[in-house]
């Protein structure tokens, strides 16, 4: 009996062991074995790669969204063994539509199975990747496959990241949002996050392929605030800029903003990067009637034999001289205008600047105000300027109809030998703040006259996307840009699960012919 019963514990434990077996990868990923998926696989069918933020749909409101390898992972008690019906669709990508009009395919869900579909891109620019929150390669990893990415799933406990600054310091990419989210509670920070990363070829990604940050992080392991200055409300930072100090030292530049909402500034000024604490930390403050300060994603030019730092928002019409002593000196900056000199921009009481002849003069000033495209109006509406004598008036290239550009960023271009820019659109048919576009110019102060769009978005914002040109290949003509995905002012509710409020990666042939634009003229 003493036997009998040791036989049957000796059965029980072996069938608990082997139950908490089966159950063990449950518990480590909270879903099935990656073999018991079906993976559906969305590729370009222009370039045979994975597209991200592809969403699929079942009859009955299941909806999927491929991650950054474009896999979805797929594994739905009640359906496995069954033919499902998924809707196919995604922001500037097409799926043929069928006889009725339905745009997807079915297929039966086996176990390991797996199935390829094809979409057709609209958008001249590529999507790639996602690069900021959690579950990037959630699919991949559970689909059983290795991921390109050190940290395909959460790094730095990062939910999501408002838009990005970048930069080349110490031989380093380093990387700089805005208020960034995080798993533990509906509010992250709002001092901004920063992280690095190496440069292709000196141990970092294609960047093609993706991105491995090293998130600058707290005792907890979440991303930490980076602009210590002190004040409450949220600290927003742009306009990097590379000076040396007195000792000869480069050092990293910063302008920032303290936000107690979206449009009410309380404080303004730079701040300057401590190596040591790896931390912005106060440099000086800019009175807030500041006509000219820095902004936007700079860049350095030489124009008559002096070297200035440029502000493009997303046109450049701030400069000032790349070095310590003009960048503080607030008096030396100079603006891009046709202003008078001495005329600060005031609504409807500013002189303009005309020649003997009448002639509009635009031109670099002093101790006076920039002049962007609302400005502008503002003047044309005053009857201080005719509509022939605007600078700033960008047309689709393809139905000639006004573009009214927002944040972007420029830089010169080598494979296309001109300056370029990469901006978003305000007021965009499909999106109010998510429709992208590209345009040229043969100087950085234009006129740029022709863009062509190159993502859309339906009702989703996609806003201020910046160019990286230290990621450019095939001398320029390959170039990558990603911007914030996010419902922020274009779409109530229904935010894409995990790419919300996030960064996406694009990449633009500039060899395309439809990029081909006529040269601007005033």
């Amino acid at each position: 009996m003493k036997a009998i019963l040791v036989s049957s514990r000796g059965v029980c434990l072996a069938v608990i062991l082997a139950a908490v077996a089966l159950m063990a990868p449950v518990a480590r990923s909270g879903a099935a074995e990656p073999s018991h998926y079906f993976v559906i696989k969305v590729v370009d069918e222009q370039t045979g790669r994975g597209v991200p933020l592809v969403e699929l749909e079942t009859v009955n409101n299941i909806r999927y969204w491929t991650d950054s390898g474009g896999l979805a992972a797929i594994y739905e008690p009640g359906l496995m063994g069954l033919k499902v019906f998924f809707k196919v669709k995604s922001q500037g990508y097409e799926f043929p539509a069928d006889g009725f009009g339905m745009r997807g395919k079915a297929f039966e869900l086996k176990e390991g199975g797996e199935a390829t579909l094809k979409i057709k891109r609209l958008n001249i620019a590529e999507r790639l990747y996602r690069v900021t929150g959690g579950g990037i390669y959630r699919d991949t990893i559970l689909a059983g496959r290795a991921a390109p990415i050190a940290e395909p799933l959460l790094d730095g406990q990062v939910f999501g990241q408002d838009t990005v600054q970048s930069v080349i310091y110490r031989d380093k990419i380093y990387w700089f949002w805005g208020d960034t989210n995080r798993p533990s509670y509906p509010l992250g920070h709002f001092g901004t996050s920063g992280a690095v990363s190496d440069l292709p070829g000196k141990g970092g990604l294609d960047p093609s392929v993706g991105i491995n940050l090293t998130y600058f992080v707290d005792k907890s392991g979440f991303s930490r605030p980076m602009c210590d200055v002190p004040g409450k409300g949220m600290k927003w930072i742009d306009a990097m800029m590379l000076l040396k100090d007195e000792h000869g030292q480069e050092r990293l530049l910063s302008h920032y903003e303290i936000h107690k909402s979206l449009g009410e500034v309380t404080e303004r000024g730079l701040i300057i990067f401590d190596d040591k604490a790896e931390a912005f930390e106060p440099f000086m403050k800019i009175p807030d009637d500041a006509p000219l300060v820095p902004a936007g994603h700079p860049f350095r030019y030489t124009a008559g034999g002096t070297e200035y730092y440029y502000f493009p928002t997303p046109y450049a019409t701030v400069r000032v001289r790349a070095d310590m002593a003009s960048v503080k000196d607030l008096s030396t900056y100079e603006a891009f205008t046709c202003l008078a000199a001495g005329s600060p921009y005031e609504k409807g009481n500013s002189r303009v600047d005309r020649d003997a002849a009448g002639k509009l003069v635009w031109g670099w000033k002093k101790a006076t105000g920039f002049v962007n495209e609302e400005r502008q109006r503002e003047l044309i509406k005053s009857g201080k300027m005719k509509d022939v004598e605007a600078w700033f008036r960008i047309e689709d290239v393809e139905t000639h109809k006004p573009v009214m550009l927002h944040g972007g960023s420029m830089t010169f271009n080598a494979f296309r030998k001109r300056w370029i820019m990469v901006a978003v659109q305000s007021f965009g048919k499909a999106s109010f703040l998510g429709e992208v576009w590209y345009t040229e110019a043969d100087t950085p102060e234009g006129p740029w006259r022709y863009a062509r769009q190159i993502v859309t978005h339906d009702r989703y914002s996609f806003y201020n996307p910046k160019h990286h040109p230290f990621f450019d290949q095939e001398g320029g003509r390959l170039i990558y840009f990603d911007g914030t995905y996010a419902t922020t002012f274009s779409r109530e509710g229904d935010a894409t699960p995990r790419y919300d409020y996030n960064q996406v990666m694009y990449r633009l042939d500039l060899s395309d012919p439809r990029l081909a634009l006529p040269q601007g003229k005033m």
